[in-house]
């Protein structure tokens, strides 16, 4: 068995919508949840072993606001990992999701997808970590204050001199910066001033599909030769031209097929230019409508690695690939967030401390 841990699931944010944010019912023992790709159940015949929980926040939402919903979506997770305590494991370190798996638990990880949710405010990202959360997305789809979105209106080339004081704080204290939805230039902004491996934690290779959201061969390279982690996402517009031309045009008639033959393709290329110590996969169930023939859920990850394994792929690649590449990239910031969890990393840099809101801006009442 082949143990998987996935870089993003949006699971929360679909329980918000669906599901009032209940945790209960979602076993699965009596057939798959209806309306979510993802359950307890599915989960184990998926042989996943850890889960990155998506904590998102729709960009509707702003400022404080999406302040507020990131907390609600991090306490989803906490409460949904308590009400399962024989299926579910909270995780913040490699160490603690590799005794979660070897105790027949799913490790349960957490990542905030976007950086407009901190408000600002890198108290706010040192508060997240806190809570437990281990990678931030800089961005989502829009173009933030301090980092250009890969599917907005670029204002700044790449990180502002504040994106920059992000990534260095974020290294300080162990959270993984994760370069999925960010413009090419925010990656190689990024990839310049970070000092620890990087991940994507759910996009595909531009190379095969010129989706805004994939990843130029440039930085596939770059994040492979710095020891991180590029994490194949199983959207189909993402993984096939065709279905993204397809949606370009505007999606008339039906859809151009999408299988699992197509996410191979893009792990295979992922290993062709970054190495096979670069390659992970993060699906993106539960944060999108469709997903490719053979892969419509989180039970069919052993499909996948069963395809990797007819193209030469061998048991060592496909252990890298599933768990062993994202272990290694979470392990080498650990002993940061550790410290910074010990009170022992430090102070911030004075840039870091910087208060967000001024009051004396304010009228006073």
């Amino acid at each position: 068995m082949i143990g998987v841990i996935d870089g993003h699931n949006d699971l929360a944010w679909a329980c918000r919508e669906k599901r009032g944010y209940r945790v209960d019912g979602l076993d699965g023992t009596d057939g798959p949840v209806a309306g979510l790709h993802t359950d307890l159940a599915r989960l184990r015949a998926g042989q996943v072993q850890g889960q990155f929980w998506s904590v998102w926040v729709d960009p509707v939402l702003d400022g404080a606001e999406q302040v507020t919903a990131t907390l609600e979506q991090i306490d989803f997770v906490h409460r949904l990992v308590a009400a399962h305590p024989d299926r579910l494991e909270l995780a913040r370190t490699a160490e603690e999701a590799r005794r979660a798996a070897a105790r027949g638990r799913i490790a349960s990880l957490i990542g905030v997808e976007g950086g407009a949710q901190i408000g600002g405010s890198l108290a706010v990202l040192r508060q997240y970590a806190r809570l437990g959360a281990r990678y931030m997305t800089l961005t989502w789809s829009r173009t933030t204050d301090w980092a250009d979105s890969a599917t907005d209106l670029p204002r700044h080339a790449g990180l502002t001199a504040f994106g920059r004081d992000v990534v260095a704080e974020m290294n300080r204290i162990g959270m993984l910066v994760d370069l999925a939805h960010v413009a090419p230039s925010t990656m190689r902004d990024a990839l310049a001033v970070a000092t620890r491996p990087v991940m994507v934690s759910h996009s595909a290779t531009a190379a095969l599909c010129d989706h805004p959201r994939n990843v130029p061969d440039d930085v596939l390279a770059r994040i492979g030769s710095t020891g991180g982690v590029v994490m194949v996402a199983l959207v189909p517009s993402f993984v096939s031209q065709a279905r993204h031309d397809w949606v370009e045009a505007g999606e008339i008639g039906e859809p151009p097929a999408v299988g699992i033959a197509d996410v191979a393709d893009q792990m295979d290329h992922v290993r062709e230019v970054a190495g096979i110590d670069a390659v992970g996969i993060g699906a993106d169930y539960d944060g999108t409508g469709s997903m490719p023939e053979g892969l419509e859920d989180v039970s069919h990850y052993p499909d996948l690695f069963a395809e990797l394994s007819r193209r030469g792929w061998s048991e060592t690649d496909l252990a890298a690939t599933a768990h062993g590449n994202v272990l290694r990239v979470l392990e080498a910031s650990d002993p940061d967030y550790r410290a910074f969890l010990a009170g022992t990393a430090g102070q911030p840099d004075p840039h870091a401390i910087v208060p967000a809101v001024d009051t004396f801006t304010r009228e006073q009442h």
